[in-house]
């Protein structure tokens, strides 16, 4: 079979949460790109509007759905929009997430400093959210007998990780086995559930801390063998293979793209 049938998303119908930047950003561009309907969904207005202004000034088809993905209602009924709108819903991106702050090597990262506060937000927008659009989405899927549900971890989900805070850490690793949960169940109906797990990505998340603090891209770098932090175009590939048809046997995988940072 050629590549371009094995990654062939065209016509699909593909919904993004956290798609306004970085990494949802990147995946709705990739599914764009390669001729999907994208439905892009993110709580910032404002860069949801000019990240589908750009794409359909490009010729893509996306549409804007602007929500807060805590809301689980609105959530619902954004993803029940989509299949009632385009008649199908072929992947789903449960990829909106935040940070939880510093790790433990600062004072404010420290588990006796964590606020309740703080943690409960994580909890809600890093594990509830990610829930709500697996439940949200597996109804349809399971109806049409198929669909692609890619979930956004991290390998902070997978070990130890002190730059990053508590509520990111358990959030991440609570998300991995949700993934794997849901793949048993699924499966049988013909839907694939598997997890991205990145490393350091260039992106706002922290409020674009690699960006902006030279310190924290080191000490995630000098422990990368690749020994870079990656560009948001470098998640493309992996996600592109796991929404087509070349990842009908991949189920219940948590796939790390860290440049090699959890191979040691």
């Amino acid at each position: 079979m050629l590549a371009q049938e094995l990654f062939k998303v065209s016509g699909h119908v593909a919904f993004v949460t956290g798609a306004a930047s970085g990494l949802g950003l990147g995946m709705a561009e990739v599914m764009a790109d390669n001729g999907a309907q994208v439905v892009m969904a993110d709580i910032d207005q404002d860069g949801l509007q000019r990240a589908v202004t750009r794409l359909a000034a490009a010729g893509r088809t996306v549409q804007a759905a602007v929500l807060d993905v805590t809301d689980r209602e609105a959530l619902r009924q954004a993803i029940d929009g989509t299949k009632a709108r385009f008649g199908r819903l072929d992947a789903v991106f449960a990829n909106a997430g935040i940070s939880a702050g510093s790790g433990f090597r600062t004072e404010a990262g420290r588990i006796e400093n964590v606020a309740a506060d703080a943690w409960e937000r994580v909890l809600k927008i890093n594990l509830t959210s990610v829930f709500n659009t697996l439940q949200a989405a597996a109804v349809h899927m399971k109806a049409q007998r198929g669909g692609r549900i890619i979930v956004t971890a991290s390998v902070a989900g997978m070990r130890a990780e002190p730059p990053v805070g508590y509520a990111y850490v358990a959030t991440k690793a609570a998300v991995a086995n949700l993934v794997r949960q849901a793949a048993m169940e699924l499966g049988p109906y013909g839907v694939c559930v598997n997890a991205v797990a990145p490393g350091p990505f260039l992106t706002n998340i922290s409020g674009g801390r690699l960006r902006r603090d030279p310190a924290a891209a080191r000490e995630f770098t000098d422990r990368v063998p690749l020994g870079r932090v990656a560009q948001v175009e470098e998640i493309k590939g992996l996600v592109l293979l796991l929404a087509s048809p070349a990842s009908s046997y991949i189920n219940g995988a948590v796939i790390p793209i860290d440049g090699g940072l959890t191979a040691g």
